[in-house]
């Protein structure tokens, strides 16, 4: 009986034991288990058991087995040992308990990862109100292996710190390699440190932050403190990423914000179009009426100059119905598409002489002008048959065109390595500065009435006049005065007009005025050329490179100019009846002339010895850095790291141009670039015009003298920082629009917190954001005007005829 009941005792102890002991192996597996992919990202709901027991259960087993915790997180191989599925196989056996052991073994052995992989789990593992924002960083900043690499943008505020900026030698130092890889398969070492780190950060509920401090953390270590390189994400890569995560600067990452919060930004500016008589082609400085009406004269051509509104308008110009990409150069010099440029006034009067056609959807340009119907090809070759020495695109590189039609003449120049300032007035040739500028060649709206050109003095080689329709000859020669004042010492003046070859009694008196005026400003006649095949002629001048001509005159007329009258000064300064005299000393500019074509574009001008440079060094010292800084940037960042199509540019515009160095960086590209001096800024245009390169002054707080849509990107490199204590950037960013054809891009480097504001603004023009980047408080901002324009209407008084 004993043992009967001794027996039966122990068989239901021992049933006991055993469903004890399963228990607790089940629950140890399934904590296991669970512990296994909680570490992996995968969450794990236990319906078995409750929540306190598996609290309880998961803090036995980390106390237990802390060591075997701590390894889990380490950076792993494939054979390390599995000390977690070996304390259960102590426990198991069953065989359904070896089972559940194998299959835990097997899970464990999948999810055998690297610390980055952790990174990414605990990621994953965050609430679900992150998962959208994660989604939306992922796809806005990876592609394929989600590799990028970065550099710095420049330091300092403004140019008086490109020392700061630059070693010795002008290259940019202090430059770091950022590698970032979001969720990608190629993460780097240093990304996977920051993953550990990240485990200890899990509880943040500020994801913007956690991603940011990664991003400053990562850049930190990976500074390498590279020398000449500035380098951004591959042209491949940055195609698709609009925004970049790449900053430590003072602004957030603005792929990480909600298009809630984007669309809140851009309800910030409100932007209308602009009701103008001028319509599509509205230019808010010479389409100005209410003041044009009020002028007593129009005798100088005063209706013609500039007259801007008391405030720049800030509303955006419709563009036309049926506007399409512009066609690229080459081709865009003989065809453009009609619909951009709808204007037929010119083909209907001018084109029996060539100038333009219109064939089906497209305006056709056989190359021709007045003076030269068979193409301007072979009138560039009769001139220079005519005077050898004018050496196109050696002697003669810098040229100014004046009255320069549909500016044919400048567009085949590029055949010769020659760049043209076209100009011409807006005017009843209708649109023809348009014409100019949508087929590639450079062109800009002036006219020769009562003030100076916005040029510099002695900077042109060469001054061209085909038939320009401007008088000569009239109130003491004061409109040929001011092209003698442009034409550097030993320059040429080309004059093909009527009064040089036909007899009429008009031409006759003409050509007698001339002559009188041109030998009273000491101009010598060398050639008179004539062009069978056009049946015209041609009589070019040359300037003195000496004062002495000057002195001999048996009168003093004109008049020499007064000793207290800068010759460089032309920014709204009023044309005077004098000439200026030819410098004398051997160390000033224009005793001698430039180095020919392409020597003079790296080559520091002589007349820099004696002058410090604008960024403190001693001038050719400051032009040499600035170069290199320059052939640095472009090469190493611009046209590689911004998914810009360079072969796509053709009409570029530095809009603070200083030393022109970006401009020389692009010369072997098949584009042009406009210089810009602002009137604020140091006078550095001469130095420009003596690299072989060509530019304007100009103040950015009023509208640029160009018909709308002309350029395919604009540079502005500090130039937006330094306007914001004097003009309202909301304008600014309203020409801005202007003058950029849609699909153009603008490329900002400036401080971040104005980075910030013109980032701002261009998503609420509906602009892409291409590429931002920030680095010890400077940024870099690339961005892409789109065909948005806004529904509502602004009427402007001042445009209304």
């Amino acid at each position: 009986m004993a043992m009967g009941k001794s027996s039966r005792v122990d068989g239901r102890n021992s049933n006991y034991c055993s469903t004890v002991t399963i228990l607790v192996v089940v629950g140890f597996c399934l904590v296991g288990a669970w512990m296994l992919m909680s570490s992996s990202g995968v969450p794990v709901e236990n319906s078995d058991l409750s929540p306190d027991i598996a609290y309880e259960m998961k803090q036995t087993v980390i106390e237990s087995n802390h060591r075997q915790f701590e390894d889990s997180s380490a950076d792993l191989s494939d054979d390390t040992p599995k000390r977690d599925d070996e304390t259960i196989d102590s426990h198991s056996d069953s065989q359904s308990d070896t089972q559940d052991d194998q299959n835990v073994t097997a899970k464990e052995s999948e999810n055998t990862i690297d610390d980055t992989q952790v990174k990414n789990s605990v990621k994953e593992s965050f609430d679900d109100k992150f998962e959208s924002q994660e989604k939306l960083k992922t796809e806005a900043e990876n592609d394929g292996d989600g590799k990028r690499e970065v550099g710095e943008s420049n330091t300092g505020d403004g140019d008086s710190n490109l020392e700061s900026r630059e070693t010795g030698d002008g290259r940019e130092a202090n430059k770091s390699e950022l590698t970032e890889s979001v969720g990608g398969s190629g993460e780097t070492k240093s990304e996977s440190d920051e993953g550990e780190k990240n485990l200890e950060r899990e509880e943040s509920a500020d994801e913007r932050k956690l991603v940011d401090k990664v991003a400053s953390q990562m850049e930190s270590a990976n500074d390498n403190n590279m020398e000449n390189q500035e380098v951004f994400p591959a042209g491949s890569q940055s195609e698709i990423l609009k925004e970049t995560t790449a900053q430590s600067g003072a602004w957030s990452t603005q792929a990480l914000e909600s298009q809630k919060e984007k669309e809140s930004q851009r309800s910030d500016y409100s932007w209308k179009l602009c009701n103008a008589t001028a319509g599509t082609d509205f230019i808010p400085c010479l389409d100005n009426w209410q003041v044009i009406r009020r002028l007593t004269t129009t005798k100088h051509y005063e209706h013609r100059e500039r007259h801007c509104p008391e405030e720049a308008p800030t509303c955006l110009v419709p563009v036309p119905n049926g506007y399409r990409r512009p066609i690229k150069w080459p081709k865009s010099r003989d065809k453009i598409w009609y619909y951009n440029v709808p204007h037929t006034k010119l083909a209907e009067v001018k084109g029996h002489q060539n100038w333009v056609k219109v064939t089906g959807e497209y305006l056709t340009f056989p190359g021709g002008g007045t003076q030269f119907k068979n193409g301007a090809l072979h009138y560039i070759n009769s001139i220079q048959k005519f005077l050898p020495d004018i050496a196109w695109g050696k002697r003669s590189r810098v040229i100014l065109d004046v009255g320069c039609g549909v500016a044919s003449f400048g567009g085949f120049l590029f055949e010769k390595d020659v760049l043209a300032m076209s100009f011409a007035p807006k005017d009843e040739h209708e649109a023809q500065v348009q014409f100019a500028l949508e087929r590639g060649i450079p062109a800009i709206l002036s006219v020769m009435g009562t003030k100076r050109l916005p040029f510099p003095s002695s900077v042109f080689d060469l001054v061209h006049c085909a038939r320009c329709r401007v008088p000569w000859h009239e109130e003491g020669g004061k409109l040929l005065l001011e092209l003698n004042r442009v034409l550097r010492p030993g320059g040429f003046f080309v004059w093909s007009a009527t009064p040089v070859y036909q007899k009429l009694p008009e031409d006759v008196g003409i050509w007698k005025a001339m002559s009188r005026l041109t030998k009273s400003m000491c101009w010598d006649l060398v050639v008179i050329g004539k062009d069978k095949l056009n049946g015209v002629a041609a009589a070019i001048y040359q300037k003195p490179t000496s004062n002495e001509c000057y002195m001999n005159r048996p009168r003093n007329e004109p008049p020499l100019c007064k000793d207290t009258d800068d010759p460089n000064a032309s920014w709204n300064v009023p044309l005077e009846v004098c000439m200026h005299k030819v410098p004398v000393d051997r160390s000033e500019r224009g005793f001698h002339r430039p180095e020919q074509w392409p020597l003079r574009l790296e080559k520091p001008p002589y007349w820099l010895n004696s002058q410090v440079g604008v960024y403190g060094k001693a001038a050719p010292e400051d032009f040499t850095a600035d170069y290199k800084h320059w052939k640095n940037v472009v090469f190493n960042s611009y046209l590689n790291g911004m998914g810009i199509d360079w072969s796509s540019l053709r009409n570029v515009m530095d809009m603070r141009a200083v030393y022109g160095g970006f401009a020389a960086a692009l010369k072997d590209l098949k584009l042009w670039v406009m210089n810009v001096v602002s009137i604020d800024s140091p006078d550095t245009l001469p130095l420009i015009y003596e690299r072989g390169l060509f530019g304007m002054y100009h103040d950015w707080c009023e509208s640029f003298n160009t018909y709308p849509r002309t350029y395919d990107l604009l540079h502005a490199d500090h130039l937006f920082s330094s306007l914001r204590t004097r003009c309202n950037l909301v304008a600014v960013l309203a020409e801005v629009d202007r003058i950029l054809r849609p699909e153009g891009k603008l490329i900002v480097r400036d401080n971040v917190e104005t980075i910030a504001e013109i980032e701002s603004m261009a998503k609420s023009l509906h602009w892409e954001i291409r590429l931002i980047y920030s680095k010890d408080k400077e940024g870099l901002l690339c961005v892409q005007k789109t065909l948005w324009r806004p529904t509502e209407t602004e009427t402007i008084v001042s445009a209304i005829i």
